[in-house]
């Protein structure tokens, strides 16, 4: 897995193994083909995905006609996050770019549990948190902004520690415990 990919984990990395069982009984499993479409720019969307396999791409329409690729998403990675948190629309179209796998973890269902369950509630904030935060730093880097100072680790506040490769060596056991208990139980 990538670091960009790695990046994406913490949302696992930092849940339960309670908080997993749930994620893997209340999901759904979704197999995208290549081109298809899981999220159309201007609709709204019922569900958290995670992505299991494959690679997604997020783009939006310009108004020459012309598609501006924003990112690619691959495993582990989170989608829908931000229309979850703000409950608008999504403003990018979400394409699969090679047959996908995904989690879909429906809207209802997730929020009926962040708010029965402030623990569960915290960890999954937390975890989301973190990976806006590291998008938002690869967002500035692309415009040019980097200063000359050494990548921060948002997990600890200092450079890529050992902690933090262990925290994120726990996050990749979790995805592929997800990833397996998921496809046991279809």
């Amino acid at each position: 897995m990538d670091e960009k990919s790695k990046k994406a984990l913490f949302i696992l990395g930092g849940l339960d193994e309670d908080d997993l069982r749930w994620v893997a009984y209340q999901g759904r499993l979704q197999t995208l083909e290549q081109g298809e479409i899981l999220i159309h720019e201007g609709t709204p969307i019922n569900a958290l995905y995670i992505i299991l396999s494959g690679t997604l791409r997020v783009y939006i329409h310009s108004n020459n006609n012309h598609d501006r690729d924003l990112a690619y998403l691959s495993q582990g990675e989170l989608v829908g996050e931000i229309s979850f948190l703000d409950n608008r629309a999504p403003v990018a179209t979400v394409e699969a770019v090679e047959t996908t796998e995904l989690l879909a973890i429906p809207r209802y269902q997730l929020t009926s549990k962040l708010r029965s369950s402030s623990k569960f509630s915290a960890r999954f904030y937390q975890g989301i948190c973190w990976c806006l935060a590291n998008r938002m730093r690869g967002t500035v880097r692309q415009l040019g902004y980097q200063s000359s100072e050494p990548e921060q680790d948002i997990l600890f506040g200092c450079e890529f520690t050992q902690n933090m490769q262990d925290f994120m060596i726990v996050a990749e056991a979790k995805l592929n415990w997800l990833i397996h208990k998921i496809h046991q139980m279809r």
